[in-house]
């Protein structure tokens, strides 16, 4: 029976364990099998840009010994019209999964819906599934657990928020929020995480409290894509969040720093911190292809 991965809520807690040893198994080069997607196509359908989530899910095909199949709308029927059944059942017939970055979270679920292939959520408006993959594996690299650490993210309550909300849900670490208000993370998936965890998950507006005494400050930028009419705006409720070495000296002394990427230097974090010994951020990138890597294994083969 095929599974999809369009939210952390499609894996268990187990397997999330199991996919971090896996990515860190992978990346120290301790290969199973060589070439598990032998033979296999895998699309990759992407509506929106795109520069790690592409490249390493494309690079990662390649490594696991399949073949990437990279498509846009411009590229298919889709984008002239047809429907998103019709397309994910046409697909289903040639390809061994999907993963698709795209704007509406429900265009995703439809597609996954009709679709006989496993589907994969390479970001939506309301998750980033893929990326929170590697944010934990990054973490228990460094860290060498998860269970008990404190995560503070200080930003934009978006996508990339969302879903390290359901991975502290998974993973038992706290999570402290701040963002300004009218930006929280969607309160479903907030409300959800809490009644399905013991783990901490509070959402405030100092960042200062936020970062005290964290393990780990993750932030990601204050305009996501999509966003650039209301820039101005909202950059302007943003001024008091950014990642600045002040910050940091309210988090422990061995806190590392996160930030998904693109990052736009002196907004949301300064140079300082982005390129300084905290920081985990290119390690984190890189962590994107392991992670991936091992998840394709685990849904394809």
């Amino acid at each position: 029976m095929k599974r999809d991965f369009l939210t952390l809520w499609d894996i268990s807690p187990e397997e999330l364990e199991q996919l971090m040893e896996r990515a860190l198994s992978m990346k120290a080069g301790r290969e199973r099998t060589t070439a598990p997607l032998t033979g296999k196509s895998i699309g990759l359908l992407f509506e929106k840009p795109s520069t790690r989530t592409r490249v390493s899910f494309e690079v990662g095909i390649y490594q696991l010994g399949g073949q990437a199949v990279c498509m846009s709308p411009a590229d298919l029927q889709l984008g002239r019209g047809e429907t998103i059944p019709d397309t994910a059942r046409t697909l289903s017939r040639y390809l061994s999964a999907v993963v698709i970055r795209t704007s509406a979270h429900d265009r995703l679920e439809a597609f996954a819906q009709e679709a006989s292939i496993p589907v994969i959520n390479g970001l939506s408006d309301t998750h980033h599934p893929c990326q929170a993959l590697a944010d934990l594996m990054t973490i228990r690299e460094k860290k060498g657990q998860l269970k008990g650490l404190k995560v503070a993210f200080v930003g934009d309550g978006n996508n990339v928020c969302n879903s390290l909300i359901e991975a502290a849900s998974r993973m038992q670490f706290s999570l402290a929020i701040a963002c300004p208000e009218g930006f929280d993370p969607a309160p479903d998936i907030l409300a959800r995480a809490r009644a399905s965890s013991r783990s901490e998950i509070a959402v405030m507006r100092d960042p200062m409290a936020a970062a005290a005494a964290a393990d780990v400050i993750y932030t990601d930028v204050w305009v996501s894509m999509g966003q650039e009419q209301s820039a101005a705006e909202k950059k302007a409720s943003f001024k008091n969040y950014q990642i600045n070495h002040n910050l940091l000296t309210n988090a422990k002394n061995d806190v590392i720093v996160l930030h998904c990427l693109p990052a736009h230097r002196g907004e949301e974090i300064t140079d300082d911190v982005l390129d300084g010994p905290h920081s985990a951020v290119f390690d984190q990138a890189e962590n994107r292809l392991h992670a991936q890597k091992a998840l394709l294994e685990m849904l394809v083969t």
